[in-house]
């Protein structure tokens, strides 16, 4: 009997403890794949934000503990992600990563007055999903007319071409900025070759339209995982046109077994730039690296950069862990738009309706890194 109860207080000790260092630190809830097609992007952010949190805990002040939950960027599995997150006592969700899952979690995280901070949700309706919703990355229509002002000013005799996934509100939002701005600046398009998610394991018909029209300078607002395929099937035919992809592009290099020679020379618009002598960005890359053995992407450091940047915002309005995440919401809400940030992936401020104010830049892989496009 002795023992028993010696246990049971030990166990209601343990329980106490652990209420206590619930209430010392925020409880940051990841939402994004880390299994199957896109776990490039849900592993990036999740490793990202422990690193920064490892950083910001070590400082003394704020306290953070991040806690991560696959969804394979499926909607409904997001949903559930949330809700065992909710479970876990979340304060704020850092996510999600992809932008179909964050729009289906917003309907749920808007009526609980739960706060988000997306590292990589880049669709244009994100902000529009719940006012309690921010953006650390920039939106698919800001990448389409950056990608096209860009090739017209240092490409301006590309004979452009775009495949694109018409399946995919990612793919269609930047493929129709990038057609707009081309349209405005005068940069002309040869050819325009679909593909939706079904067809995504055969780019024959997509490859021989590029090569008929003489395309030298392909245009892929996809994924990395097609984008692949792209490649390799057009290299097969003998077609090798330089490529110029945006974010979702951004992990190609971390893709097991890869063959580096097969990316050599694709561009890509990306917020951040891993080969950077910014001492931050050296600091984030080293430290990366040495942790999870490869090269961070910029959903990592979008995802870095985010956490950074609800440590400053949790600063200034003065929240504390004990609050309830419906107050800490609504104070956050107020805060983000009276701050400002300067990050791995640039200067950023928000506008209220969550969009962060920043540019990309645009890298080409060499020798199997990113550099900094000439």
């Amino acid at each position: 009997m002795k023992k028993f109860l010696a246990c049971l207080t030990v166990l209601v000790m343990m329980c106490s403890f652990a209420s206590a260092l619930a209430d010392e630190a925020f409880i940051i809830g990841c939402i994004g794949p880390t299994t199957k097609d896109y776990a490039q992007y849900g592993l990036a952010v999740e490793n990202a934000a422990k690193l920064a949190a490892e950083e910001i805990n070590a400082l003394g002040g704020i306290q953070f503990t991040v806690i991560g939950e696959d969804d394979e960027a499926d909607g409904e599995k997001a949903v559930y992600a949330y809700y065992d997150l909710m479970d876990k006592d979340m304060d704020i969700l850092l996510g999600t990563v992809t932008s179909g899952a964050c729009m289906a979690v917003a309907d749920v995280a808007k009526e609980d007055r739960m706060f988000m901070l997306t590292p990589s949700a880049s669709n244009d309706l994100v902000p529009d999903s719940g006012d309690q919703i921010f953006q650390v990355c920039f939106t698919d229509s800001n990448q389409g007319t950056l990608s096209a002002k860009w090739i017209k000013e240092n490409r301006p005799d590309a004979k452009v071409g775009i495949i694109y996934n018409n399946a995919q509100d990612y793919s269609m939002s930047i493929t129709a900025s990038f057609e707009t701005t081309a349209k405005e600046i005068g940069l002309e398009i040869l050819a325009k070759a679909a593909f939706s998610d079904d067809s995504a394991a055969n780019f024959s018909v997509q490859v021989q339209a590029m090569k008929n029209a003489g395309v030298d300078f392909v245009f892929l607002p996809i994924y990395y995982t097609p984008a692949i395929t792209i490649l390799t099937q057009a290299k097969a035919a003998s077609y090798e046109p330089v490529y110029f992809g945006v974010d979702g592009m951004d992990g190609v290099l971390g893709v097991e077994g890869l063959d580096p020679a097969l990316v050599e020379g694709v561009y890509m618009l990306t917020p951040f730039d891993a080969t950077s002598s910014n001492p931050m960005t050296v600091n984030f890359v080293t430290k990366y690296v040495d942790q999870f053995g490869s090269v961070p992407n910029q959903f990592a450091a979008d995802a870095y950069d985010g956490m950074y940047i609800l440590k400053l915002a949790i600063e200034t309005a003065g929240i504390t862990p004990d609050m309830d995440y419906a107050d800490i919401c609504e104070t956050l809400i107020s805060t983000m738009t009276t701050i400002s940030y300067d990050g791995i992936t640039g200067s950023m401020s928000w506008t209220a309706d969550g969009l962060a104010t920043k540019l990309p830049s645009v890298v080409m892989i060499n020798n199997g890194a990113y550099v900094t496009a000439q």
